[in-house]
């Protein structure tokens, strides 16, 4: 079986994507369900330091995304580091990261749906699980776009 290029991935994301009210629900809950992902891993009790596991599933999605594309994985690094600082921000101000997660988590994909709902498609994830790590790179391959860098 070939490996599909970030294109290809891309491309087949966009498909069920096409309606402006769902892209815009996605390009707010995408990078949301992201941050509480990560904000889920912080929260598990770490051997070495706060966020261990949230830092170790984060290399493993850097090099998922570098394989497919190096800019991309770049800038999803450079975003992955951005919920890291916030994850400690928002510690440091005593939120209780586990439950604040699982509330935006529940509300974000509450809008999920309700996009795909909108669009008359269903989500991409129910035909290959790996679109819950196309969607974030989707967005990133827009705004590369939109920078005019090339992916």
């Amino acid at each position: 079986m070939a490996t599909r290029s970030m294109d290809d991935w891309l491309d087949a994301y966009g498909e069920s994507h096409q309606n402006p009210t769902n892209k815009k629900v996605h390009f707010v809950c995408v990078p949301v369900i992201f941050f509480t992902i990560v904000g889920f891993l912080w929260a598990i009790p770490a051997p070495l330091f706060t966020g261990f596991w949230a830092c170790l599933a984060l290399v493993g999605v850097t090099l998922y995304y570098a394989r497919l594309s190096p800019p991309i994985a770049v800038g999803m690094l450079v975003f992955s580091l951005l919920c890291l600082l916030a994850l400690a921000l928002l510690e440091s101000a005593g939120v209780t990261i586990w439950l604040f997660s699982l509330v935006v988590f529940i509300l974000a994909w509450i809008g999920q749906f309700w996009g795909h709902k909108v669009e008359g498609k269903k989500p991409s994830f129910f035909e290959d699980i790996q679109y819950l790590m196309i969607g974030p790179a989707w967005i990133m391959g827009f705004l590369y776009r939109k920078w005019g860098i090339k992916y």
